[in-house]
């Protein structure tokens, strides 16, 4: 096709994901590109929450996507490849063993640890940029422990001890806010006293979170040092030593353990890319975030260096951070479509909504739209934006996959609402409930069976009145529904409410007999499914619904709200412990999760 365009996107960090799945939007339509996403890993790493994982909180799955089920059932070919150099007049990316040609590129490579020079930090220190230095500083950590638990030596016990994070921006308050949560689980594990351990934040400059406002500021520092971690500003740190940390005024910090998160600056691969650079490492862009150098080459996200007038004039490179990486994406692919479709560019306009920094899993401290907020509500909408951009990532799946990260297998009670989501009993106390709902659904279906309810002579589904209202010599239908009525314990509600009774009138008394087979019918199939463990969660919310219709049409007495409690208990897997679910259910999930619709809508769970 004359008009078919090849657009490569190389990184597969938040800028890129966002260009790719924007960009996969329009190529539905038109099919007039073709979208290849290359990244050296297969995954999406959640950079944000690598604290997470190096504090030992979650484990590394919570932080990675798989790009390929991202855009499965979109038109964007995922490749996993390292690309060694661009060949810019040539227009192609070039890997050991590939040329991958392009009419538009959007580079997006990523940042990396800025070390400024400092004698020792790349090789006595961590750094926490990728999720092989989360797990490094988890399992440096968890040696250090173990290594304290057998020396003797006070000295250099305390320098197994210590613990200290340079930088008091975002990375380095978490990451200190993990290791302080995580420090008194494993001084229980190793029987070490938790007054042993010494935690310290060290900061070149006079102040931590430096972009909040000193109100949050001063909380974060009240919270920490509540926490017994040290933090010591205005130490600008000169040398890092094996077993050491130097400060500028002569300090020195004895310490095994040094982690690093002092500040970023483009990718190594961006500075060598030969374009025109901007400062620290990252490509000079124009507003349109394309590269000074070829129109048809982007640049979003930490490797665009790009200066904007904050509210009094003073012109400011964009920041290397979440929100950034997004809207210089979604500024880079609307303008390749507006290429494309020789309409105008739009130039980059910030749109912030704030900053939220977490200190542990239950306390934060947030900036949001200019509104400040501390604690637990801070930390409750840290959750909703996680969850938020997760869902735009990945949909309902990667919500329950977060959900069960961070709530539902956390240990040690670590999160916002401790360990109560966290509490597991074995399912097969659930089965003993499931068939005994069983049952009872059954001998229901069974008992109206018997009461005539299959008999089109008997009404006993339309509204019933009060048994003063009907004589009881009466031989009719209403009469024998008046009687059933008599029968059961006195209802909920003393009539169905208003918007019930027009339903009821309009649709359910026409087709009364139709209506009460398909009440018995369902009784049953419900027991025979619960007894069976087939289709659990199902007859679960059918149960739910037919409690909710006998509440709502006044048959039904409050012995019937235990029907209603049982019936959630079995949501959580009471059909896979000696029920047929143990057999269909995995089977069913892995035919669903390959269906085109499962995978576009991601209307699946892992």
């Amino acid at each position: 096709m004359k008009d078919h365009k090849r657009i490569m996107i190389l990184g597969g960090g938040y800028g890129g994901v966002k260009a790719a799945k924007l960009l996969a939007g329009r190529a539905e339509k038109t099919k007039d590109m073709e979208i290849f996403l290359i990244d050296k890993k297969p995954y999406h790493t959640l950079m944000t929450e690598l604290h997470e994982v190096a504090g030992g909180r979650v484990e590394p799955e919570s932080v990675q996507i798989d790009l390929r089920k991202v855009f499965d059932a979109r038109p964007v070919r995922v490749v996993t490849d390292e690309i060694k150099r661009i060949d810019f007049q040539g227009k192609a990316l070039v890997s050991e063993n590939e040329i991958y040609p392009y009419d538009y590129l959007i580079i997006g490579t990523g940042a990396e640890p800025a070390f400024f020079g400092i004698p020792g930090v790349a090789e006595n220190g961590f750094t926490l940029w990728s999720m092989e230095d989360a797990m490094e500083i988890r399992e440096h950590i968890i040696r250090m422990f173990e290594a304290a638990y057998v020396e003797k030596e006070a000295g250099k016990r305390r320098e197994l001890l210590t613990f200290a994070v340079a930088g008091a921006g975002f990375t380095g308050i978490e990451t200190a806010g993990e290791l302080m949560e995580w420090r008194d689980t494993l001084c229980r594990q190793y029987l070490i006293d938790p007054r042993e351990v010494r935690l310290i934040v060290v900061e070149a400059m006079c102040s931590i979170l430096p972009i909040l406002n000193e109100g949050l500021v001063k909380r974060a520092e009240r919270f920490l040092k509540s926490q017994r971690v040290e933090v010591v500003t205005d130490a600008p740190i000169t040398e890092v030593r094996d077993n050491a940390v130097i400060l500028k005024d002569g300090r020195e910090i004895g310490t095994r353990t040094l982690i690093w998160t002092c500040g970023i600056q483009g990718s190594d691969f961006a500075a060598k890319t030969g374009l025109t650079m901007g400062k620290r490492s990252r490509i000079q862009v124009n507003e349109y975030m394309q590269s000074m150098d070829y129109e048809n080459v982007y640049v979003i996200g930490d490797n665009a260096y790009f200066e904007e007038a904050d509210k009094s004039g003073t012109a400011k490179p964009i920041p290397q951070i979440v929100e950034a990486a997004l809207q210089t994406a979604e500024t880079a692919a609307h303008n390749i479509m507006a290429d494309m479709e020789k309409k105008p560019k739009k130039p980059f306009k910030s749109n912030y909504h704030g900053i939220m920094v977490s200190i542990g899993s239950r306390y934060a401290v947030a900036d949001l739209m200019g509104r400040s907020m501390s604690g637990f509500f801070a930390m409750a909408v840290k959750h909703l934006v996680n969850i938020h951009y997760q869902f735009e990532v990945g949909g309902v799946n990667r919500i329950w996959t977060y959900i069960k990260h961070e709530f539902l297998h956390i240990k040690a009670n670590r999160s916002m609402l401790g360990g109560h989501l966290a509490a597991r009993t074995p399912i097969f106390w659930l089965a003993i409930l499931r068939v005994y709902l069983g049952v009872i659904w059954l001998l229901e279906g069974v008992k109206k069976v018997q009461e005539g309810w299959l008999d089109p002579a008997n009404n006993f589904v339309a509204v019933m009145p009060k048994a003063s209202d009907v004589p009881l010599n009466s031989t009719n239908a209403v009469t024998a529904a008046t009687e059933v009525a008599q029968y059961y314990p006195e209802p909920i509600l003393s009539k169905p409410p208003a918007a019930y009774q027009w339903f009821t009138e309009r649709f359910i008394e026409p087709n009364a007999y139709l209506f009460q087979v398909m009440v018995v019918i369902t009784e049953i199939a419900i027991g025979l499914a619960l007894i069976a463990g087939i289709f659990t969660v199902l007859s679960a919310l059918a149960s739910i619904f037919l409690c909710g219709n006998f509440i709502l049409s006044a048959m039904a007495g409050t012995e019937i709200l235990w029907h209603i409690v049982a019936a959630v208990t079995m949501f959580g897997g009471a059909g896979r412990t000696f029920g047929l679910d143990y057999y269909v259910m995995p089977r069913l999930a892995h035919w669903w999760s390959r269906t085109r619709f499962a995978r576009r809508t991601y209307l699946y769970f892992d």
